[in-house]
């Protein structure tokens, strides 16, 4: 912890294994630009909460997608497509301030943090992803220290995750403020954290609730596959970040407004700092922004041009693209994409089918949300179908051989990808293509169709094999049948 927040919380008591504390949350909750109404004291955690209206979701509000009419394709006709769900008024909330210091390697952050469980729970349970396998091992580590009116009440039972034993009845508000550590790794990760000597990407660093509504706490053990985590659900954040030396650009998810970045209704937020090139544009309402990192002897035009067209073919197919930014940050040391709401890290040379697939992550994982630890299939088989329309190589994914160890296992966690990581690819992005592309061999414009329906019934929820099989039925009655051939249990 800097000396900087170790004077400002001196009074935070060190959990063990890096979790505990005290703070003072009384600042940060008068300003969270909220239309809840409290009922709780200054030392109390928990609100009823009437309903939310944000910052973010005034700043940077979702696109809505009217109800589309039954149409015609070929043989085909497409049932109509009922509107698109709009995100839940209860969502969670964070409100962060982080400070970057690049030279010594630190991320240091504070705020709040508040989320509404649809049933009585007597623990709250926070996930710390950037203690992630494949983070650690590189040498980065976050610590965590929790409100102090929680402090007594708080365990780690392990990296990832922090238990607060605090009853919270279902309806009720739970608010905690956060004070965290972040060290960046030492050593190179391939993965969403990582730095340079002037740059940095941030990915899933933030702390987040494991509240999946309908469900309850999602604690999945993290696992060293590339970039996956679990459960996030679709909140609402504004984020400040300082620190950052002159001449360093930053690009984030969501829209910047008064020196913060507003997102509403996204299931993550991550950022990239850098001196870097960027290049903008602004088409049918969507500001786009591309930068490439100043070591990266490419153009961001390119990138630009395919991000910008990626955006208009998948809002075709799958509905409006449902936010008011997106850009894309290309960084050393990463050899594919991973994808955030509104903002993408991705790597030198991957202009190919990495960008439009990342691009169709915007609908399969960023509107339609999954715990990707629990079901990987959903978003990276559904955004590798919408990659091959777009990019043609729907005949050749169709027709790819699938390794005998993940063959009709499509629908397993990343916990069993652990040991199988060779075989994870084609198992899972490839096979879970696949296993839509079942549905309708014949005609792909009603795989389209069903996935449409997908999104505008699921759209900012946590969907489940089951719900999305709820949502393709009125296309695709025998869709239980097809995707259990693939092991895919819905």
């Amino acid at each position: 912890m800097t000396r900087r927040f170790a004077a400002t919380w001196a009074v935070l008591l060190l959990l063990a294994a890096c979790s505990g504390g005290d703070g003072d949350r009384s600042s940060e909750r008068a300003s969270t630009g909220s239309t809840s109404t409290s009922t709780s004291s200054t030392s109390s955690t928990s609100t009823t909460t009437t309903t939310t209206t944000s910052v973010a979701a005034q700043v940077a509000p979702v696109r809505p997608a009217p109800e589309q009419p039954a149409t015609t394709a070929a043989a085909f006709t497409c049932p109509a497509v009922p509107e698109r769900r709009a995100p839940r008024a209860d969502r969670p909330s964070y409100r962060w301030t982080v400070n970057v210091d690049l030279a010594a390697g630190v991320v240091d952050g504070r705020g709040q943090m508040s989320f509404t469980p649809d049933a009585d729970t007597e623990r709250v349970v926070i996930r710390l992803w950037a203690n992630s396998p494949r983070i650690t091992r590189a040498g980065g580590r976050m610590e965590v220290f929790v409100d102090g009116a929680l402090a007594s009440a708080t365990s780690q039972p392990d990296a990832t995750t922090i238990v607060i034993r605090r009853p919270v009845r279902a309806g009720e508000r739970f608010e905690t403020g956060l004070v965290w550590n972040l060290t960046l790794p030492a050593s190179a990760t391939n993965d969403r954290i990582m730095r340079g000597a002037d740059w940095v990407r941030l990915g899933s660093f933030l702390p987040v609730f494991a509240w999946e509504p309908g469900v309850g706490w999602q604690e999945q053990p993290p696992t060293a596959g590339f970039a996956e985590a679990s459960t996030s659900v679709p909140s609402d954040y504004q984020v400040s970040v300082t620190g950052l030396p002159e001449g360093v650009a930053l690009l984030a998810t969501g829209v910047q407004k008064d020196g913060a970045w507003f997102a509403s209704a996204v299931p993550e937020w991550a950022m990239t700092a850098a001196r870097m090139t960027v290049r903008s544009r602004e088409v049918d309402g969507v500001a786009f922004a591309v930068g490439v990192e100043a070591s990266v002897a490419e153009s961001p035009d390119p990138y630009l041009d395919k991000v910008v067209r990626s955006v208009q073919r998948f809002s075709e197919l799958y509905g409006p693209y449902p936010w008011p930014s997106l850009s894309f940050a290309i960084t050393p040391g990463l050899s594919g994409g991973i994808e955030y709401p509104m903002h993408v890290l991705q790597g030198p040379g991957t202009i190919g089918r990495t960008t439009s697939h990342e691009v169709a992550h915007m609908w399969f994982y960023g509107l339609v949300s999954t715990n990707q630890g629990r079901d990987p299939w959903i978003d990276e088989g559904l955004a590798t179908w919408a990659e091959g329309r777009y990019e043609g190589t729907t005949p050749s994914l169709m027709a790819r051989d699938i390794p005998a160890d993940g063959r009709g296992r499509a629908g397993e966690p990343m916990t069993f990808w652990e040991s199988r990581q060779g075989s994870y690819y084609r198992s899972v992005y490839v096979q879970g293509a696949q296993a839509v592309g079942a549905l309708a061999p014949s005609s792909v414009e009603a795989v389209d169709c069903a996935l449409r329906h997908l999104v505008a019934r699921q759209a900012f929820e946590v969907t489940s094999p089951q719900e999305v099989a709820d949502a393709i039925t009125p296309v695709f009655p025998n869709v239980r049948e097809v995707l259990a051939k693939f092991g895919i249990r819905s």
